[in-house]
Formats: C-alpha cells, sequence, structure tokens
C-alpha cells in the first residue's frame, strides 16, 4: 500500500516538472502564428502531445520484459535527468509562463501578419512533442513497473495538467523551484535503480543475454 502511494507521488511530481518543455514550445511555435490562429495552435499541439503519450505508453508497456530494456531506459532516463537539470538552470518555467500568456492574448505579442503557417508551427511542435511525451511516459512507466493502474493514472494527469493547467503550472514551479529540483531528485532515483535492475535482474537484465 506504501510503495503504491509513494508510486503515484512520484508520477504526480514528474508529470508537474517534464511539463515545462512541452509548454514552452507550443507556446513560441504558436506565438509566430496570427492572434485569431494561437489558441488553435496551443489546442493541436496538446492533442498532438496527447496521442504520442498514448502511443509511447502502449510500446513501454510492451517492452517492459525485453532483456536489456531496463538498462536502456535508465540511460535514457539519465539524459532526461541531465535536461530537466539544464532546464532548471535556465529558468525554462518562466520562458514557458510567459510564452504561454503571450499566444494566448490575442491583445499582447505580434499582431501583424503571420509570420508562420498553422502547418508549419504544427510540424515543429510534433517533432518537439515526440521526444517530450517519450521523456513523459519513460519517467512514468518506469515509477509504474508494470503496474497498469499507475501507468494509466500518469499518463491521464499528464493529458490533463497539458490541457487544462499548463499555464497555473508553469506559475507555480517559476514561483517554486524547489519542486522541479526534487522532481530531479526523484527521476534520479529512478534512472539509478533502472540501471541497478538492468544489470541484477536474471529475467530482463543485460546479463540476462548473455545466458
Amino acid at each position: 500500500m506504501l510503495d503504491q502511494i509513494l508510486g503515484f507521488g512520484q508520477i504526480i511530481i514528474a508529470d508537474l516538472v517534464l511539463s515545462g518543455d512541452n509548454a514552452l514550445v507550443i507556446g513560441m511555435a504558436a506565438a509566430g502564428l496570427s492572434p485569431e490562429l494561437r489558441k488553435r495552435a496551443i489546442m493541436y499541439g496538446m492533442v498532438i502531445a496527447a496521442v504520442l503519450r498514448v502511443v509511447f505508453a502502449v510500446i513501454a508497456t510492451n517492452l517492459l520484459g525485453v532483456p536489456g530494456i531496463y538498462l536502456i531506459g535508465g540511460l535514457l532516463l539519465f539524459w532526461v535527468c541531465w535536461r530537466l537539470f539544464v532546464e532548471i538552470r535556465e529558468q525554462v518555467d518562466e520562458q514557458a509562463e510567459l510564452a504561454l500568456e503571450t499566444a494566448g492574448d490575442l491583445a499582447e505579442g505580434y499582431t501583424g501578419a503571420p509570420r508562420r503557417t498553422m502547418a508549419s508551427a504544427l510540424v515543429s511542435i510534433t517533432i518537439a512533442d515526440v521526444s517530450m511525451s517519450l521523456d513523459n511516459v519513460l519517467a512514468v512507466a518506469a515509477i509504474a513497473d508494470g503496474d497498469t493502474t499507475q501507468l494509466v493514472f500518469g499518463l491521464g494527469l499528464a493529458i490533463v495538467l497539458m490541457a487544462f493547467a499548463a499555464t497555473m503550472i508553469m506559475k507555480m514551479l517559476a514561483r517554486y523551484p524547489v519542486i522541479s529540483w526534487l522532481g530531479l531528485a526523484v527521476l534520479l532515483y529512478v534512472s539509478g535503480d533502472m540501471l541497478y535492475r538492468g544489470f541484477t535482474d536474471p529475467i530482463t537484465g543485460v546479463f540476462a543475454l548473455l545466458s
């Protein structure tokens, strides 16, 4: 019971801290559009991110039993940790908050002729969303560790937060950076555990490939 509670807590923190780069890319891509297209671009961008998370979650679930997958996942999650560390240092959450607010306010930001088309904005968002959605699903899948309830909860929470509370989350993370540092600590712990199991687990560990 306690393990499940801790798991849900870790998933909530991971979903919060990994939403910053997604919000920044969507906001910046929408900012180059004419005012009447910005909110549509933000909405489409979040739908794309949600669909990608579902696809990656299905793939991740099917790969969990493959020998060596925990080692690979641990290394990828360490890369996510490094990116998150850089984002915290560069105050990405504050930039994301400003980008979303500017793009969502028709009276602010660029109001002239569109500097890019909706199609080009969505291409930029989709390319960035592939990486960011993979990061989010990888972290949630690693924490859930085969628990379907936790995986679905983490996936659903990420989508809901993105769709309805992105700007609010960016404000909170910008005001309380300790949350981001806590999230980084959680992800470092999870990635370290994945690496350990990637070497020692008799079924999915890397040595299972040699037997």
